[in-house]
């Protein structure tokens, strides 16, 4: 379910990046951005009158500061305490700052490698080959997942391969090398994420899925905070290549941690048993 959300969300990227980076050349970079409002107000449209969150009861049984004081406990509970989730924690600020980095960096250095920074159209390209490539590691996932005999072997192949995919973006002084290895970064990081995803729900007590989950994203954007402003110095100071060649080392500081993930996963997971309420609602369910 996790990769054909990506396909689906590749497919969006993919129509938007090619008609806005052309939209932008043939006006100017304001309209792209009043197409985009467009559409957010339209989404809010469709989103009020046609979504609906089934399955959900709310719980208003705690009041605001007691249910925030939940959230902060099951966090720990079941996330900082199992094993696998911590270390995939602990991996994260460093794959996700440099993923959103690396994504809008590679614009303006395609630009640069083209030699035209009026090719707005190459800026959309380089988009649009994210999300091809998004799309085409959403499909192949699953089938990469069963090369492997365990997720997080696969998830660990994936993200080291992508490391190296860094280092000859940073090494390619030609736009098409360049633009090729950006294509292999993108599938390699879209194959592994529903193979993350899959593997750290299966961790989680369905319950304290989306309080996990959201302090995952925490972590990802913290790891952003610092990385990403320091990944723009080195590109003003170095230029674009040194980046992608930093991006590359400051990627590679998670593989520790997957490696320990993985060598712990051989003995299994540990979860923490569900609190009595939580295991009645289970077996009602």
């Amino acid at each position: 379910m996790f990769a054909r959300g990506q396909v689906v969300g590749g497919v969006a990227m993919l129509t938007g990046s090619v008609a806005g980076g052309y939209l932008a050349q043939l006006t100017d970079l304001s309209v792209p951005f009043l197409a985009r409002a467009g559409v957010y107000l339209l989404m809010f449209v469709l989103a009020a009158f046609l979504m609906r969150d089934l399955g959900f009861t709310p719980d208003r049984s705690l009041p605001p500061v007691a249910r925030m004081r939940r959230i902060a406990a099951d966090s720990v509970r079941y996330g900082w305490r199992v094993r696998q989730v911590r270390l995939l924690m602990l991996a994260v600020p460093f794959t996700g700052g440099v993923g959103v980095y690396v994504f809008y960096a590679l614009q303006p250095h395609l630009l640069d490698l083209f030699h035209d920074e009026r090719a707005y159209g190459i800026a959309g390209l380089a988009a649009a080959a994210v999300a091809g490539a998004q799309i085409a590691g959403g499909l192949l996932a699953e089938r990469i997942g069963r090369l492997f005999p365990h997720r997080l072997t696969a998830y660990l192949a994936l993200e080291t391969a992508g490391v190296l995919a860094l280092v000859g973006l940073g090494l390619a002084g030609q736009f098409w090398a360049a633009l090729g290895l950006i294509v292999v970064w993108a599938v390699l990081a879209s194959a592994g994420m529903p193979l993350r995803q899959a593997y750290v729900n299966g961790l989680i007590p369905s319950q304290q899925r989306a309080t996990i989950l959201s302090f995952d994203s925490l972590m990802a954007s913290t790891g952003g905070v610092v990385t990403q402003p320091a990944l723009g110095r080195v590109a003003d100071v170095w230029g674009y290549p040194a980046s992608f060649l930093v991006s590359s080392a400051v990627s590679a500081c998670a593989l520790p941690f997957l490696v320990k993930a993985r060598n712990g996963d051989a003995a299994g997971s540990t979860v923490p048993a569900a609190a009595p309420d939580e295991r009645a609602a289970e077996r009602h369910e």
